[in-house]
């Protein structure tokens, strides 16, 4: 409604409810709440250590949702987010960005809706991820200074009216804490039988740093004394940060273990909802992640051995002290998406990587209890 006044046009009701677009939106959110539904909740496995030691090793396979990582439930939350939020628009692309994985599955939800997409990533990105994120319909856009795909992503989102998804500002926002199936309830849900049903610690690790504010929120929220411990690889400022209380930390060089490592304290990242955190060599992590294909035959990616490194840390820490109980750690995605990196000992050469001193700490770790790394 527009009043005149007879010296001025004042506007007192703007109506601008959009009846096509509504329905669009119920559409869209119809079809990402069905593929919840339609994917079963993935596994968690038991890492077999000797009975008597009274501490049981579990690790959450997030490889297997329907784009292979953890991030496809990051990636759900985040267009559920940004679809309620009004912010995603019909044939109006979604930029992110992204050192894969995040995009791997953000593209599947574009297509699944029917949206473009567009990946910021470093070139480094691993060509497997590459290949998924166009297998899924979207569309890379490689950069050469890791550092500057946020301000690539904006611009990319500015020159085309798309919406950044900006996963670094909302993914600690976009997750419901409390539950609604989210990984810390799953993960709960899982152990009720187990007998140490209450995990001592629950190892994530941090790209984003949405995974341990969700677990350690839900933690807090439960009354629970779960706590939550972030393993941090080379070539990132989240343990620095953590320990200094230092909002400002950064890092010059690129993380080279993918999809974790960040070059800044990333607003995602809730250090009140981390209880310790374990700085881990890369040599380690990659160790670590192949001493997991030879125990139990899974492959999994570098972030799944940084985090199972700590875990193995904080196992024989509790041997030590004579405790007893459960420790939860995840597996974040398949390591077919890595073959030509942490399975590749041309790659570990090129990059200046021995796994051999860390895999004897694992080994002797696993036949003694003891810890020497």
């Amino acid at each position: 409604m527009i009043t005149n006044t007879g010296t001025s046009t004042e506007q007192t009701d703007v109506d601008r409810s959009d009846p096509v677009y509504r329905a669009w939106l119920k559409e869209s959110v119809r079809r990402v709440h069905a593929d919840a539904n339609r994917s079963a909740d993935t596994h968690l496995l038991r890492f077999p250590l000797p009975g008597e030691w009274g501490i049981d090793l579990y690790l959450k396979d997030e490889s297997t949702h329907p784009t292979g990582s953890l991030k496809h439930r990051l990636a759900r939350s985040l267009f559920l987010y940004g679809l309620c939020n009004g912010w995603i628009r019909p044939g109006k692309p979604v930029i992110e960005a992204s050192s894969g994985s995040t995009a791997v599955s953000e593209a599947y939800f574009a297509k699944l809706i029917g949206v473009p997409f567009v990946a910021v990533m470093p070139r480094t990105t691993s060509s497997e991820k590459t290949r998924l994120i166009e297998f899924h319909g979207g569309t890379c856009h490689l950069v050469d200074d890791p550092r500057t795909v946020y301000e690539v992503s904006a611009r990319l989102a500015a020159e085309t009216g798309g919406h950044y998804m900006d996963q670094f500002t909302y993914a600690e926002r976009a997750t419901d804490w409390r539950g609604n199936n989210n990984i810390a309830e799953s993960v709960f849900q899982q152990m009720r039988m187990e007998r140490h049903p209450e995990p001592a610690w629950i190892v994530a690790t941090a790209g984003t740093g949405g995974t341990s504010a969700t677990i350690g929120r839900y933690v807090h929220y439960m009354q629970l004394d779960t706590r939550v411990c972030v393993a941090d690889p080379e070539n990132s400022c989240f343990f620095d940060g953590w320990v200094n209380a230092d909002a400002d930390a950064v890092c010059e060089r690129d993380s080279r273990i993918e999809g974790i490592g960040r070059p800044r304290m990333e607003p995602s990242f809730v250090p009140g909802a981390v209880d310790r955190m374990i700085k881990v060599p890369d040599a380690a992590g990659v160790a670590a992640v192949r001493a997991l294909e030879r125990v139990m035959g899974r492959r999994a990616g570098g972030s799944t051995g940084t985090g199972l490194w700590a875990a193995f840390r904080i196992v024989a820490g509790m041997l030590r002290e004579g405790e007893t109980g459960s420790v939860v750690a995840l597996i974040c995605d398949p390591g077919d998406r890595y073959l030509d990196k942490y399975y590749s000992d041309t790659w570990l050469a090129a990059q200046g990587l021995d796994i051999a001193p860390p895999s004897a700490v694992i080994d002797r770790f696993l036949a003694t209890g003891e810890w020497t790394g």
